[in-house]
């Protein structure tokens, strides 16, 4: 890559821990970042960005061994396991919360309170899994029969839990929500939906809802992004090669829509105006495409993650220790639902520090047994 990624992650190192402890003293999870730093703008801590916030502390911890983002990592995690009490704000994304707080502490440092609320977790997302195939995503009545494509990464929380306990019933779920991934997500073309409803009482499939791409049948690149991660790490669980197959696919579509700056819009088949960039799924397919370049060894993988790290390093970071956050242009949502467009937003952060650490070889491997 055109600019040293070890020297991108010393920086990024020293901002945070310059302005990181403006979470502290509010007590807060962030979830945006700016003048100052934000908490969620719903759910309030049962929000499911939660975890990485914790997550990216143990990237940096691991990366720079400074006690200070250990701490800060503990103090994010109690904020977490006290959600388990509210637990119908819960959802499929537990995954993502405590697989990257509890699940980093327990492999990192082997604290045995931190695996038994892992587990609590794994438990929590097993029970969503619906019989039929899937796992549903949300909690409204009227989503009983939603699962999303994001659920690829949360898949890993149950595989663990598999490893944990010998309990192969973590693992069987996560493998029938594979093969429905699979079967209804991924389109002819590479590409993925993102928001697939199935029957709840039998299983078929009822339709495709646009979500927070441009439109409907339109590529969320946040979600061609999940897809090619989330595939991958489900190839590593299981050794199965269709997954690979898949995010192998999926991984063609998205390099084939990066554009010449490196950075990535919101839709791959978005309109050109107005604007709509995400670097969070530039940076989540960065992570995603050394992941499979270190399965497959190909070297187009890993050519594509430098692009788009060269492409948010040089054009979409900001560096100062004034401001909280790295990542500029991160969007949550096409169509603005109050989640924040063109703005700092921490997991976007956190992939780009996680690629980073990748590169340099100080990456904890968090969604990894």
């Amino acid at each position: 890559m055109r600019n040293n990624a070890c020297d991108a992650l010393r920086r990024a190192t020293e901002k945070y821990r310059a302005t990181a402890p403006l979470a502290a003293e509010k007590a807060m999870l962030p979830y945006r970042g700016g003048s100052g730093w934000t908490p969620s703008p719903f759910d309030g801590d049962s929000w499911w960005t939660g975890g990485f916030w914790p997550g990216l502390m143990w990237q940096l911890w691991a990366a720079s061994k400074d006690d200070w983002f250990r701490d800060e990592a503990l103090r994010a995690e109690a904020l977490l396991t006290a959600q388990f009490r509210r637990f119908e704000k819960l959802n499929h994304d537990v995954g993502f919360m405590y697989l990257l707080s509890c699940g980093a502490h327990w492999k990192l440092l082997g604290d045995e309170q931190a695996r038994v609320d892992a587990l609590h977790a794994a438990n929590l997302l097993l029970g969503r899994f619906n019989p039929k195939g899937f796992i549903r995503a949300w909690n409204e009545p009227e989503r009983v029969g939603y699962a999303i494509i994001d659920c690829m990464m949360n898949l890993s929380l149950l595989f663990w839990a598999t490893d944990m306990t010998g309990d192969p019933r973590f693992a069987h779920a996560a493998r029938v929500h594979a093969d429905t991934t699979l079967k209804h997500f991924l389109r002819p073309d590479g590409s993925v939906s993102h928001i697939v409803e199935f029957d709840p009482y039998t299983g078929a499939r009822v339709r495709e809802h646009a979500g927070q791409g441009y439109a409907l049948g339109t590529a969320w690149s946040r979600g061609q992004a999940w897809g090619v991660y989330g595939f991958a790490l489900a190839h590593e669980n299981t050794g199965d090669a269709r997954y690979l197959e898949a995010a192998e696919r999926v991984a063609g579509f998205f390099i084939a829509h990066i554009r010449p700056d490196g950075l990535t819009d919101c839709d791959f088949l978005q309109p050109a105006a107005p604007q709509r960039i995400d670097n969070i799924a530039g940076a989540c397919a960065a992570s995603g495409l050394i992941e499979l370049h270190q399965i497959t060894g190909r070297g187009e993988y890993r050519a594509a993650a430098e692009a788009l790290l060269d492409g948010l390093i040089d054009r979409s970071s900001d560096w100062s220790e004034q401001t909280c956050g790295l990542l500029t242009k991160c969007t949550a949502s096409y169509h603005d639902d109050a989640a924040g467009v063109h703005t700092n937003i921490v997991y976007g952060d956190y992939f780009f520090i996680e690629a980073l650490t990748k590169l340099c070889g100080s990456d904890p491997m968090l969604w990894r047994r």
